[in-house]
This record gives C-alpha cells, structure tokens and sequence, in this order.
C-alpha cells in the first residue's frame, strides 16, 4: 500500500523536487518504506510516491515507475491480486517483456501500456488508484478502483492541476488554496461524511469509484469522469437474470470466496485478520485459515461496557478455527486518547464514531503484521442492515396509507410533547412495554410519514441532519447519486435500490474510507476480500429470497460460514462497532465539546447557526434527548476546522 501525489500545470514552482518531496512526505504514513520523485520540466508534469512494500520488497518495486519505452510513468496505490494471471496474459499475447523484479506495479504499468487504459482496467483484479503520464499523448489519466477501496483527490488551484490520495498532499504545493464549501459541510451533517464527488473544499472533488479522467492540455482541459465498470448496469442486470439453486448458489459462493481470500493472501511481508466475530469477518478468518499451512494471525478489541464488546466472541471464533489471536482490552481513556487524531487521520470532516476503534484494531494488528483482511461490505451485499429488514417493512406497510393522511398523521404527532409522554410512560406503563427514548422515536416516526416514496423515506434513514441547510450558513445542499432517480437501475424493489444505493455512497465514502485512513495512519495494508468484483457480481445475481430468508439477512453467507464454524457460535443480535459516544459527551468528553460548541466561537467561525446546536447540547446533557450522532458531526467539523480549515 502507499501514497501518491503530483501536480500538471505550464508554469511549475520553484524548486519542483523540492515541493514534490514536501508532497509525498505528507503522505509518509501510507508508505514509509521508500519515496520517490519524477519530475519533467518540458511538460510541467510531477509525480510523488510514498511506498509500503508488500510484494517485491527489492528496488525493483520503486515508483513512480517509467516504462522500459519511456513512453509511461506510474505512481500507483493499492494491489492488483491477480497480476501473475495478467503476466501470463501477456506472455499469451506476444507481450516481449524483460520483467525487472516481481512487484504488481511493473505488472500493471505493462498491462496499462499494452491493452491501454480501458482495456487493462477490464482485465484487473485488484484494489487501487493511480495516475499515468503519456508523454506521447501529454496527458495525464487518473483512475480509481472499482468499489472505492483506494482514495484519489483532484482539482485545479492557482493555475496548478493538483491531485493526490489525500488532501494533505495537495496542501503541500505552494498554489494551495483551500476554500470551505459550505455546500459540502450541509451535505457532511447529512451524511456524517462528505459525499462523491465532492470535498470540503471547493473545486477539489473526490473520483469516484469505478471511474477515470483524462486531463490534457498542461492541467487546463479536465474531462469529465468515465465510468469503465458500471454497477448500475451490474445490479440490474443481476437482478433480471437472479436464479439458481440454494445449494449450487452456495457451492458457488463458496469457491469464490476462498479464491477472493487466497488472492488477499498474496504478501512477501506478514499478513493476518480482522476479527469481529461477526458472520463478515468470520467468513474471512475462517477461509484464510482453511487455505494456511500455520495459525493465521487475527486481531480483536474489546470494551468493558458490555453493550459494546464483541471480543469475547472474536475469541470463541478464534479458538475453534485455530486462530493465533491476539486481542486487547481498551481503557476509556486509550480510546479517548483517540480523539485528538482524528482530524489529523481522517484529513477532511469524518464522523462515523467507529473511526475509533476501526484505528485501535489497526494500530494493534501493525505490532505483528503489515497487512490485515477485513470482512467490510458483506452487509452491503448479502442483505446485513436492520433497514434493509426493518426499514423495508415499515415502509410496505405506510406505502398503502394514503399520503393525505400519513401527513395529517404526522402533524398530530409533531405536536405531542415527546418528553411529557415520556414521563408518562415511566410512571405509568411496565417496565417491559414501554418504548425506549420515546421522546427521540416520535420526531423520527414523524419524518417517515412524510414522505412520498421510497427513496426519500431511505435518504431520510441514512441522514443525521434532516435540514442541514437550516443549520449551515449560506449552503445549499448539493446533489448526491441519493437524489438521482435517472441513475438508478430498474431494480425488483426499495430493498435493491437500498442496498445499491448504499453501495454507491454509504460504502465507498464512510466504510472504506473509514478503513482505509486508519488502516493507512499506522502504515497498515487492509485488503477487503467481499468486495472482489466477481462477488459484487455474484451477489446481484443471488435472488433476495435466498439473501433474506426464515427471518434471516445474509442467509446465503451464513451458509457458507457454517461450514467452518459451528451455528451455535454465530447466531447472536448484530452488534455495531462503536462506541459509548451519547454517555462520553456527558461525562469525560463534555469539557471539550463544550469548548468547541461555544455559541460565541460557533458565531465568530460563521459556518453554523449556533441555536438548533446549543439547544441540541443543552438537552443531551440533561438527558431530555439523545442527540450524539448530530452533535458529532458538528463536533467533528469543529475539530477539524481547528486543525486544518484555517491553513
């Protein structure tokens, strides 16, 4: 795994190397073993690299990497898995190609230079974003993964086309200029995370996955983003063709998921496992054992507060593969001593709360390996969220009220006193039948009877802020692939359009983003083995009836895992990874978030009407109202605008 970085413009700094070095240093954490820099002043082109050997450790893997015809540079991030099959491609086609060592990099710089763009991107299986210079065609292409494992900013600052894999190298040039969008930060409390295409800054956009861009013209003409692998067309065309037997279905995913593993598995440096004990990472752990001639390392962390700890069943999981396990116990403290990284980590507003032990379990798993499989985008896949379950059947049944009454309904509910049925119900009804946090249930039934269809009953599911344009001064909220109806596939129903939906957004910029920054921040390789794209494929393909079946989600995975771990160990509720967010904003956080919530710092920043979020804080310490996902969105932005928003 590394970093990369460059710029493309007529008129190059002063001292280029120089500010290409600065460039690349920025991104040290991803790759400390090597850098290096490339540099022609005729075209006014730079490439920065920061590398993390894992395959090929010699030289021979250095970047960026020129042809052997002179003709392409590369600096790349990421691992093509399949790149001894691409070789022997070549070889098949006549490729003359006098291999210099055995690193994916001069294997995907082969490939790129005999197929081209398109035609290599086809035939690779792998995790990456890179950028290539043609000195032939003078143009630059940037190209992003798939499904959004690697990241790859972009955009045009003083005159200079700058781009790297994060936005702190794109600081690091001397044109740097870095306006909020306040567009993007209404969009940030709706999400909890920026959005694709969009930065936090304006006119710096993120790729999106599955696509590439071709800039021309010594940064001026920058095309717009090409898709080269389209999940619209995959989704729908799995949907209409889904069919099969169960037990050939499993049989199938079965040799698709040890391939997806063993391929993972491919490192000259040691490698092991993430381990929840969920049915995602068991599938991983359990498929990486089964193919290992030793004890597979895998790596748990655990809470003391019970609602939060998996790590005993990590351990269970563990004993019965025969897992060499190792798991650590976080303190409160450890895990606050987090906090103050995050801005750092995560270099533009992030505020799912699992960023915190997303990089505790890195940071563990990097004392004993350098690169870790992950179980991330099982849910997405094979059907694993409550609101693929729950949410679903809510909707079918307010879908058949008509909408008249469904906002008649909700206006009656907007005006019951939330807080004073709350306290009603404590004094009155059962402990076992009453409704927990009804005070924060009724605003959210409110909003699910207002709307119209389906897919804004879903983008109201995935949103924190409901009116973040309410909350941010002078935004207007931007357009994200969840207002897009035309680019959407003819899907089977709101279940599909869900998980697709959340494949498109929801995994690209929280999941992999998530796992790639802190992965990334301890110089940790994670490697994601359901989302090889053969599996994504795969998945589409599979009927929902056999995804969700018997009141089960995921139930095709689990039959798989179930041969290799008994039931009796995996049949438990979900658990999130997280963290006791609501109770530290009360107790250990307060002093710090009130700090950063001040109604007199919040109105000298400007970025945010400060009544809705002091009222918001006010009622979450006296227990009135549970508001900790808003407010850490907020808090996130505070921190992060103190670390780098005035730069």
């Amino acid at each position: 795994m590394c970093g990369f970085a460059g710029f493309l413009g007529a008129e190059a700094p002063d001292q280029p190397e120089a500010v290409l070095r600065a460039m690349a240093d920025a991104l040290r954490h991803r790759g400390p073993d090597d850098a290096g820099v490339w540099f022609d002043g005729q075209a006014g082109v730079g490439l920065a690299h920061r590398r993390l050997a894992i395959v090929d450790l010699t030289p021979a893997g250095h970047q960026p990497m020129r042809s052997p015809c002179g003709r392409f540079v590369l600096a790349y991030n990421g691992e093509i898995y399949n790149h001894l099959d691409l070789r022997a491609a070549l070889a098949a086609e006549g490729g003359a190609f006098a291999w210099r060592g055995h690193s994916d990099t001069e294997t995907l710089l082969a490939a790129l230079r005999h197929w081209g763009v398109e035609g290599a991107l086809q035939r690779v299986n792998g995790m990456f974003a890179f950028a290539l210079w043609d000195a032939q065609e003078r143009t630059l292409v940037l190209v992003r993964d798939r499904m959004g494992e690697k990241p790859l900013y972009y955009g045009t600052c003083g005159g200079a086309f700058l781009f790297g894999s994060e936005l702190k190298a794109l600081r690091a040039h001397p044109a740097w200029r870095g306006e909020i969008d306040r567009d993007a930060l209404a969009a940030f409390l709706r999400f909890s995370y920026v959005p694709t295409p969009y930065s936090i800054f304006r006119g710096v956009h993120k790729l999106p996955p599955a696509h590439f861009v071709v800039v021309r013209d010594g940064g001026r003409a920058v095309g717009e983003p090409r898709c080269y692998w389209d999940l619209a067309r995959v989704a729908e065309e799995g949907v209409r063709t889904a069919r099969g037997d169960a037990q050939e279905l499993e049989e199938e995913l079965d040799a698709l998921l040890r391939d997806a593993v063993a391929r993972r598995m491919m490192s000259d440096v040691p490698l092991g496992a993430f381990l929840s004990g969920g049915y995602d990472s068991t599938t991983v752990a359990a498929l990486m054992q089964a193919q290992s001639g030793q004890p597979v390392r895998t790596f748990s962390i655990g809470f003391h507060e019970e609602t939060f700890d998996e790590a005993k069943h990590a351990k269970a999981v563990a004993r019965h593969l025969g897992t060499e396990h190792t798991e650590l116990y976080v303190t409160p403290a450890e895990a606050l001593a987090v906090i103050p990284k995050l801005p750092e980590i995560y270099d533009e507003p992030f505020a799912d709360s699992s960023q915190i032990p997303t990089y505790l379990v890195s940071a563990l798993a990097r004392r004993h390996v350098t690169v870790a499989l992950s179980g991330d985008g099982g849910d997405e896949l094979f059907c694993g969220y409550n609101r693929y379950t729950l949410g679903y059947r809510v909707w079918r049944v307010l879908r058949w009220l008509p909408f008249p009454l469904r906002r008649a309904a909700a206006a009656m509910l907007r005006r019951l006193p939330g807080q004073a049925l709350d306290a009603l119900q404590r004094r009155f009804v059962p402990q076992r039948l009453r409704l927990p946090a009804l005070a924060d249930r009724l605003p959210k039934l409110v909003e699910v009877l207002e709307h119209r269809d389906g897919a804004a009953f879903y983008r109201s599911l995935v949103s924190h802020w409901k009116k973040p344009d309410d909350v941010v001064l002078g935004a207007r909220e931007p357009v994200t692939v969840l207002d897009e109806a035309g680019r959407r596939p003819r899907l089977r129903g709101l279940r599909e359009e869900m998980m697709w939906l959340d494949q498109m957004s929801y995994l690209p910029d929280d999941i992999l983003t998530k796992v790639d920054r802190a992965s990334m921040a301890v110089s940790l390789e994670a490697r994601v083995p359901l989302l090889d794209h053969r599996l994504v494929e795969f998945a589409w393909r599979v009927p929902m009836a056999l995804k969700y079946r018997d009141g089960q989600n995921k139930w095709l995975l689990r039959q798989v895992v179930y041969r290799y771990v008994p039931r009796e160990l995996m049949e438990r509720p979900k658990m999130g990874f997280g963290v006791p967010i609501e109770e530290w904003l009360r107790g250990p956080l307060r002093e710090w978030a009130e700090e950063l919530l001040a109604e007199k710092r919040l109105r000298e920043e400007g970025f945010f009407d400060p009544v809705p979020i002091r009222r918001m804080w006010a009622e979450h310490l006296s227990g009135a109202r549970r508001w900790h996902y808003y407010l850490w969105d907020v808090l996130m932005f505070q921190a992060w605008l103190a670390r780098w928003g005035r730069e």
